[in-house]
């Protein structure tokens, strides 16, 4: 075991940034102020924890829920409403109607709050991986104590399986390795030691010499003593930054926000010319109040949060049964815009099974099939030469290896993981090999000679018993101590010349330049009579005979690469970011077919802003980078105009997930934290449902526009109808009563606005391009085109009421307007599916959604004037055929207006199709 020298001195006050990884753990030790040898005092550690607080994380303060609630009322259309309900109450004493609006304010305000994030979810998460126990030296003693009590100058002593509990200058390490992948992303397990670093400028995967709060050992043991706790560790900085990390507004939150504040101004406009065109006829102010009410509730969007969300909601469900399940409604559509997906590479495009994919044996080479953890799998070799037995090249895999793999789960450290799977592939019981061979001693790996020794008792080729050492480790070292091999036919040994160490090193450079970790094996014989299993074995280890090399990968998830296609073709570029080196993610990166150049994070660290904005869309793949620079790639492609999304796993992406447009978490190997910092979590873990996720939302946001071109056409509509009828002094300025605004909104264009919403969406989505974040929900060609609608449905509705108020009186003549207007809505809305098909195509009628929905429109219009309860409670009126017919032919016009504009389009894109050199203009995807 490698030992740090004790110390007993007065400490320091320890500071979160001090570089402790470049000091000698005896100086450590002194400037914490503690002896290694017999630890902290029960006092002094009162005393610390006084000072530093508990080791644990800071939780970010939460808003109460009344205070949330009340916060909804800050929304304009809010305020309309509730001011609409109260003068309704007081004082025209219209108890149906106010109740009704102030009961919709609520409804929405509910609404909005079920869409709200819980802004300390990732801090909770983050406080629930604390370990509940930890091995702490006080007043001499070893003793166990809760995590919660660990304070600065603590001597800690882990062993393989603990949680690490605090960062820490190691003072001993024993062959001990621990797994940093949830923090820094680095797929292998790293190696320890006590040997100090001396550049300040050590990247946080590279510092040997520390341990860091909730990364796992899985090898060895050691001790340290705690440099840093709670919110001062590497994870809780990650906590900090994830409390001062603001939610980001989606795409489709903020087209919505702009268009109803566009509409909310026009409609207010539109309503104050109403009042002073009233107050000037000199009506009664009961009279006024009664329109402009009426006319703010037609006016402004009332059932838009209601419908928005009922689809979002739909969309979400769908999302779920395709393995992808949305925290945040509204970010069910952001996914549709993303043009920019950063990636973590384990565990997202790679299987995070480490798997041996090349074996080198004095002349031969093998490829190795299947990929994890299974044993299912074959060696195969080249034709054309003799086959080679290779349970001599196998058995160091099998016996000098402590990892257990079965049923496609591995227990142990991963590269031995490999080994053992590759012994398995060859044909060996594994299991009844190590019970036939047992060790008779062992030489611990160790990262000062990067190899590890097992001895067998065995029998060599011509039958004498000997003493079988087993060796792998780094290729180098290997070399360096080998002396022999086996010939290529035989396998008789044979002394190495230069050209086979030649061969040998290129072999090793090859498999490594591909990306491939690669692992070296090796084999010497003792006399059984003479070994000494209690003497230094590392001497005993030169004059090896040279075996094997292998090679292993993180291998890619399998649909992973086609994924990535699909996403290029759809105008997304995807980037690898990952805490392994720049060699090997480039060449994982260049087998999925990733674009782009490999820099690594010192690298992308050193940029300035500027260079960074000019250079980021040449960059494909980041290697060994920190939350901050995760966090920065999403803040510059933002300022490149992208709708980022950002996947990952690991604690060390919690801050870029929530800091993205969307965060995409992976719900297998996920840890709590990521899961709760996201906006999305895939259940499979699989890169392809991203895609198949981006497919589906931007299906979800081309029903939305359906349903706002239909929304935005009969709000037009009504503005006109009350405007028109106050210009004219048309039944006193008030075609319909608040009540019959609202039911008309709440049955006839709710309904088919969800038809809409739930529909089938258009074809070819994933052939366009992402559409661009500032893209108007409504192009002025379409907004012209809806205010068109809009004014033929007002003023047909208008002239039939003003017909009807003469020959019938204002209640029927508001019934029929009433009627007819719902009409003209439901027709409109067959409009809104396409804005080049025509309403009597084939599509329009086998959308089986969309015909409910407009049953449920048609009955809600006939209950409306036929049932004596809704007449009652709408003020309406029984209508006779001929009146039916009449309110029928009104509405038709604004279909027969469709058709003849869609006529022009289709005839429009056909000549811009067949003109050689012109091809109609690509849609961005909805």
């Amino acid at each position: 075991m490698a030992t740090a020298d004790p110390a007993t001195v007065t400490g320091t006050a320890p500071t979160a940034e001090k570089p402790w990884f470049t000091l000698a753990g005896a100086d450590v030790a002194r400037e914490l102020g503690v002896d290694v040898s017999s630890g902290l005092s029960t006092a002094e550690a009162a005393k610390r924890r006084e000072q530093y607080g508990p080791n644990r994380f800071a939780e970010a303060a939460t808003e109460p829920r009344w205070h949330a609630f009340l916060r909804q009322y800050r929304d304009l259309m809010q305020i309309v409403l509730l001011v609409a309900g109260i003068l309704s109450l007081y004082p025209l004493k219209e108890l149906g109607t106010g109740l009704m609006l102030l009961f919709l304010t609520v409804f929405n305000a509910i609404l909005g709050l079920n869409q709200e994030g819980k802004a300390a979810e990732a801090v909770a998460a983050l406080q629930k991986m604390m370990i509940v126990k930890s091995r702490v030296r006080r007043d001499g003693e070893l003793v166990e104590l809760p995590a919660e009590q660990l304070v600065p100058g603590d001597i800690i002593s882990i062993e393989a399986g603990d949680l690490v509990p605090a960062d820490g200058r190691l003072l001993e390490a024993a062959t001990l390795e621990v797994d940093e992948s949830a923090l820094t992303g680095e797929s292998m397990p790293v190696a320890k030691s006590v040997e100090t670093l001396a550049s300040p400028d050590t990247a946080l995967g590279d510092r040997t010499d520390m341990v860091f709060m909730n990364t796992s050992a899985t090898r060895g043991a050691g001790s340290f003593v705690v440099t840093a706790t709670g919110m001062a560790t590497e994870v809780g900085h990650i906590s900090g930054m994830l409390q001062t990390q603001e939610e980001v507004e989606t795409p489709l939150t903020r087209q919505l926000a702009k268009l109803t504040n566009q509409i909310l101004i026009i409609a207010g406009a539109s309503v104050l010319l109403s009042v002073i065109l009233n107050l000037s006829r000199g009506d009664s102010f009961d009279t006024v109040i009664v329109a402009a009410i009426a006319f703010a509730v037609s006016a402004i969007p009332t059932g838009l949060p209601a419908v928005v969300t009922a689809i979002l909601s739909g969309g979400t469900q769908a999302l779920a049964k395709a393995h992808a399940i949305v925290k945040r409604l509204r970010s069910a559509e952001t996914l549709g815009s993303t043009s920019a997906i950063n990636s973590d590479k384990t565990g997202t495009l790679t299987l995070n099974q480490m798997t041996a994919v090349e074996l080198t044996i004095p002349g031969r080479r093998y490829s190795i099939d299947g990929k994890g953890y299974a044993t299912e799998g074959r060696i195969k070799h080249e034709g054309g030469q003799p086959e080679v037995p290779l349970e001599q090249f196998l058995l160091p895999m099998a016996l000098c290896a402590d990892a257990v793999a079965r049923d496609g789960e591995m227990i142990g450290d991963p590269t031995e993981g490999a080994l053992v799977v590759l012994a398995e592939k060859g044909g060996l019981d594994v299991a009844r090999t190590r019970e036939r061979y047992p060790r008779v001693a062992e030489l611990p790996f160790d990262a000062a000679y990067k190899l590890m020794a097992t001895f067998h008792n065995m029998q060599d080729e011509s039958g004498r018993d000997v003493v079988r050492a087993f060796v792998k480790g780094a290729p180098d070292q290997l070399l360096s101590r080998g002396t022999g091999t086996l010939a290529p036919g035989d396998l008789a040994p044979i002394a190495v010349d230069d050209g086979f160490l030649q061969r040998y090193s290129d072999e090793n450079e090859r498999l490594g330049k591909q990306g491939l970790r690669v692992l070296a094996t090796a084999r010497k014989d003792f006399d059984a009579g003479s070994f000494d299993s209690q003497a230094d074995l590392l001497p005993l280890l030169d004059g090896l005979t040279l075996l094997a090399l292998v090679g292993i990968v993180d291998p890619p998830r399998p649909a992973a690469k086609t994924s990535i296609a699909t996403a290029h073709s759809a105008g997304i570029q995807v980037r690898m970011i990952t805490g392994d080196h720049a060699v090997t993610a480039e060449a994982i990166a260049r087998d999925l077919g990733i674009e782009g150049r490999a820099i690594t994070g010192a690298e992308f660290g050193a940029m300035s802003d500027e260079e960074l904005l000019d250079q980021i869309d040449g960059i494909g793949v980041i290697a060994r980078v920190t939350p901050e620079h995760k966090v920065r790639l999403v803040e510059t492609l933002k300022r490149k105009g992208h709708i980022v999304a950002m996947t990952g796993d690991g604690v060390n992406d919690a801050p870029a997930l929530k800091a993205a447009d969307i965060g995409i978490a992976m719900g297998i190997t996920g840890t709590e934290v990521s899961k709760e910092a996201a906006a999305m979590i895939l259940t499979d873990d699989d890169f392809s449902t991203i895609v198949r996720a981006v497919e589906m939302g931007r299906g979800l946001y081309d029903n939305l526009k359906k349903y706002i071109r239909f929304q935005m056409g009969c709000l037009t509509g009504f503005v006109v109808t009350f405007l028109g009828a106050s210009i004219f002094n048309v039944v006193g300025g008030v075609p319909f009563l608040p009540l019959q605004t609202l039911y008309v909104n709440f049955t006839t264009q709710v309904a088919q606005a969800i038809g809409l919403g739930y529909g089938k969406p258009s074809e070819g989505l994933m052939e366009r391009k992402p559409r661009p974040p500032d893209e108007a929900i409504l192009p002025r060609a379409l907004l012209s085109w809806l205010i068109t609608a809009g004014a033929i449905m007002g003023l047909g509705t208008l002239g039939l009421v003003w017909w009807a108020n003469d020959a019938h009186g204002t209640q029927f003549a508001r019934t029929m307007g009433l009627t007819s207007f719902a009409i003209a809505n439901l027709i409109f809305s067959f409009t809104a599916k396409s804005e080049t098909e025509s309403i009597f195509n084939l599509d329009t009628f086998s959308d089986r959604i969309f015909l409910i929905a407009t049953g449920v429109s048609a009955a809600a219009i006939v209950l409306g004037t036929e049932v004596r309860l809704f007449q009652r409670f709408l003020d309406t009126e029984h209508l006779d055929g001929r009146h039916w017919l009449l309110c029928i032919g009104v509405a038709l016009p604004v279909a027969i207006a469709s058709e003849i504009l869609k006529w022009f389009r289709r005839r429009t894109r056909a000549r811009s199709t067949t003109v050689p050199g012109t091809a109609a203009a690509p849609e961005a995807a909805g």
